[in-house]
C-alpha cells in the first residue's frame, strides 16, 4: 500500500510530465482512493487531512487535542479528526503528530492543470516573504522568469496591494481614532489573527477595519482588469489556503501554493530560478514590502499616517505580537483593560509571515532579506508611490480618500 507521501510524489511527477491519468495511478501498487481524491480535489477536503487511523492511546490523544490553540481537534474512534470550521491552518497538529497521520492539503495537481489549460491570462501572486526562499541568488526578476517557464503569464508582487491596504488602514486610523481610548486592531494580511478575533474574541470586532488581505485584494483587482484571468497565490503558510475558501472571499483566489510546493515544481521540472533572465518590475514601496515580518504592518501604517496627516494631534502608538500565544496574551491584556496603544498588530506566526510553517528559510534570515528589500524600495510609503495612484485611477478611485467608500475590492464584512 502506497503511503500518502509516495502517492503525492508519483502523481506530482506524472502531472508535471503531462501524462497523468488517474486510472493508471497505482501502476501495480495499491493506494487509498481517498488519498487520491485529496490530491485531485483538495477543495472537497479540509486543509489538514488525516491520512489514516492511528493507534494513539487516550493520553496521547488528549495531548493532541490540547495542541490546537483553536479547539479544532476532536477525538474519534480511529484517531484525532480536524474540524474544518474551526481550523485556521496553524499546522501545530501536523508538527506534533507522532504517528504522522496528519498532513497538509496540497493544490499542486489541480493548480497545474488549470494553469496549463487556462484560456485567459494566468497570474502568480507572490507574497512579500518570498525573498531568498528559492536561494539568495533569486531576484524578483529571475523568479518572474522562472514562473513563466512553469506556464504563468506574469507575476505580481502582493506587496503592491499591501501598499493599498496600508493606505486604507492609515486613512481609517486618521478618521476614526480619537483621544478617547479608542484603538484599531490589525493586521489584515494574517488570516490566523483575523480568524482568532472572529471565532474567539468576536466582541473586539468593532475595532477591526473591514479590510480584505493583500492577497485577496490582488486577486480581485486582477479579475476586474482581466475577467478571464486565473489567480494563483504563492506564500509561506497553510492558513492562506483556508482564507481563500472563506465564503465571502471564495472565487477571488483560484489556487494557493506554498513556497515548498513551488520549489517542488521547480525541482521536478529542472528549473533553476537563480540562472533565469532578469525581468524586473519595481512597483511596491518599502511599506508594502515589510509586511512580511513582525512589526512591518505597524511601521508601514505609522509612517503613512504621518505622511498623510503630519499635523494630526493624536499620535499613533503601536504594539505588536507574533505567534498564537503572544497574540492571545496581547488580546487578553486588551480585554483586561491594559490598553497602552491605539494600533495593535497581530501575526499568527513567530516572526510574522517569514516564520510561516511552509517557508523554506528560517525567520531570522527571512527577516533580514525582507528588511534589505524594503530599504531598496524607491518609495517609502504608498502615499508617494505613483503605481498605487495609477492603479486606483484605473479602478475609478480618483482620490486616496475614496478607499474609505469603496466596498467591493478592498473591504469585507468580517462580523
Amino acid at each position: 500500500m502506497q503511503t500518502f507521501k509516495e502517492l503525492y510524489e508519483s502523481t506530482v511527477r506524472e502531472a508535471l510530465a503531462g501524462n497523468f491519468d488517474p486510472a493508471e495511478t497505482d501502476k501495480g501498487n495499491a493506494y487509498d482512493p481517498n488519498h487520491l481524491d485529496c490530491l485531485l480535489n483538495p477543495s472537497k477536503h479540509p486543509i489538514v487531512i488525516r491520512t489514516g487511523s492511528c493507534d494513539c492511546g487516550e493520553g496521547e490523544q488528549q495531548e493532541c487535542l490540547k495542541r490546537c490553540p483553536f479547539g479544532a481537534l476532536k477525538a474519534e474512534a480511529d484517531g484525532v479528526a480536524v474540524d474544518p470550521d474551526l481550523c485556521l491552518g496553524c499546522e501545530r497538529c501536523i508538527d506534533g503528530c507522532a504517528r504522522e497521520k496528519l498532513t497538509a492539503s496540497t493544490d499542486i495537481i489541480p493548480a497545474l492543470k488549470a494553469v496549463r489549460g487556462a484560456k485567459g491570462l494566468v497570474y502568480a501572486m507572490i507574497a512579500p516573504a518570498f525573498l531568498g526562499q528559492f536561494s539568495s541568488d533569486v531576484t524578483p526578476g529571475k523568479l518572474r522568469s522562472a514562473l513563466k517557464e512553469v506556464g504563468f503569464d506574469g507575476m505580481l508582487e502582493v506587496a503592491l496591494f499591501a501598499d493599498i491596504l496600508t493606505l486604507k488602514e492609515a486613512l481609517e486610523f486618521d478618521k476614526n481614532i480619537k483621544d478617547t481610548g479608542d484603538y484599531q486592531l490589525t493586521s489584515c494580511c494574517c488570516p490566523m489573527w483575523i480568524g482568532m478575533i472572529r471565532k474567539i474574541y468576536h466582541q473586539l470586532l468593532p475595532h477591526v477595519p473591514g479590510s480584505v488581505s493583500p492577497m485577496v485584494a490582488c486577486a480581485k483587482v486582477i479579475k476586474v482588469l482581466h475577467p478571464d484571468a486565473l489567480t494563483v497565490f504563492i506564500g509561506p503558510c497553510l492558513a492562506k489556503k483556508a482564507e481563500a475558501r472563506e465564503k465571502d472571499l471564495a472565487g477571488a483566489v483560484d489556487y494557493v501554493l506554498t513556497f515548498q510546493e513551488v520549489k517542488n515544481i521547480f525541482d521536478a521540472l529542472g528549473i533553476d530560478p537563480a540562472v533565469m533572465e532578469e525581468s524586473e518590475k519595481d512597483h511596491s514601496s518599502k511599506a508594502g514590502r515589510i509586511y512580511a515580518r513582525k512589526g512591518g504592518v505597524s511601521e508601514a501604517v505609522e509612517n503613512t499616517v504621518k505622511a498623510i496627516s503630519p499635523q494630526k494631534e493624536i499620535q499613533i502608538r503601536t504594539k505588536q505580537a507574533d505567534g498564537v500565544p503572544g497574540c492571545k496574551k496581547m488580546i487578553q491584556d486588551i480585554m483586561d483593560g491594559k490598553i497602552d496603544a491605539n494600533f495593535y498588530e497581530g501575526m499568527g506566526c513567530v516572526g510574522g509571515c517569514v516564520g510561516g510553517p511552509r517557508s523554506i528559510l528560517g525567520k531570522d534570515e527571512g527577516t533580514g532579506l525582507v528588511n534589505e528589500y524594503g530599504e531598496k524600495a524607491t518609495y517609502q510609503h504608498p502615499a508617494e508611490n505613483p503605481y498605487v495612484i495609477e492603479l486606483l485611477h484605473r479602478l475609478n478611485l480618483d482620490t486616496i480618500e475614496s478607499l474609505l467608500e469603496e466596498t467591493d475590492l478592498f473591504s469585507r464584512d468580517i462580523t
